[in-house]
């Protein structure tokens, strides 16, 4: 895990920096608030941890396999 220290309106660059994928600014410190600004392609899915866990956990497991006649078949999981 890579920690650094920023100030309001300061910004990380993620990726090469000449095209990066994103970039994360500061927008705001008030007290023990921090507002964070992603600007990322639509693409590039950004969730908060409590959301990408509910995500995870709801999405079901399913795992299959294709047999040698092409049909899938699921696999215990």
């Amino acid at each position: 895990m890579l920690v650094i220290t920023r100030r309001e309106n300061e910004e990380v660059v993620i990726g090469d920096p000449a095209n990066p994928i994103g970039i994360v600014r500061i927008a705001s410190i008030k007290g023990d608030r921090v507002r964070i600004a992603f600007d990322f392609p639509r693409n590039i899915d950004v969730h908060r941890r409590e959301v990408a866990n509910q995500i995870v956990e709801d999405r079901p497991q399913v795992i299959a396999a294709i047999n040698k006649g092409g049909a899938v078949a699921a696999q215990p999981g």
